[in-house]
């Protein structure tokens, strides 16, 4: 699937610990369905086989709604469950060696939390960054938060799209109006929430009120 900036928007990256009273694969279709408009599949427990057999049941239901498919980190699945890309943080392989083996068509994003790091992954190959935490992240407890000052400052340093992610939530997402990202990486707001479509509308809403549109 052609990656452009729009894609960005509301990003929606899935974590297990909601899983219950729905599947994961449930929670996506409603987030879809509620208008996320890119899904990142990531698993860090699972074994590679179920990864693998759960990317495949995603990218399905990802390309009837028409979004693409990001595996988190494992560029194996992502290229055997034949998703649109791959995600990586800065501990995870580097971009050029990804982009080596994986073509010019695959959407490659990574992560980068310093203007330095944003500028050699897009000298890299990388279509997109993730920028974060720009808040506390409940997710992830350990992330480096981003200032305001900083984000910006990231975004105006590369002409490759940036997403704005970490504790990320409907309470605190305009605040990040202005800051030059051309979308919201969400985890909890989306997949903890009791109603994941209603959840998923407004925070789309609020998704083009951070972009300007």
């Amino acid at each position: 699937m052609q990656f452009n900036s729009e894609q960005l928007l509301l990003y929606a990256v899935t974590d297990r610990a909601w899983v219950g009273r729905q599947t994961l694969l449930e929670q996506i279709e409603d987030a879809l369905a509620g208008g996320a408009t890119l899904i990142q599949l990531r698993e860090k427990d699972l074994d590679a086989e179920s990864f693998l057999n759960e990317a495949v049941q995603a990218r399905e239901i990802c390309h009837r709604h028409g979004v693409p498919l990001i595996i988190n980190d494992n560029v194996d699945v992502a290229l055997q469950a034949r998703a649109d890309g791959v995600h990586v943080g800065i501990e995870d392989a580097p971009v050029k060696e990804i982009r080596r083996r994986v073509g010019s068509d695959f959407i490659i994003g990574a992560t980068a939390k310093t203007v330095e790091q944003a500028q050699l992954a897009q000298e890299s190959g990388a279509d997109y960054l993730g920028v974060g935490a720009v808040f506390p992240s409940p997710t992830k407890r350990s992330a480096i938060r981003i200032t305001g000052e900083k984000l910006r400052a990231i975004c105006a340093s590369v002409h490759i799209p940036a997403v704005a992610i970490g504790g990320i939530s409907l309470e605190n997402a305009r605040e990040l109006c202005g800051c030059g990202v051309q979308g919201i990486a969400v985890v909890s707001a989306i997949f903890a929430a009791q109603d994941i479509p209603t959840a998923t509308k407004a925070l789309r809403r609020a998704a083009l009120d951070v972009v300007g549109r």
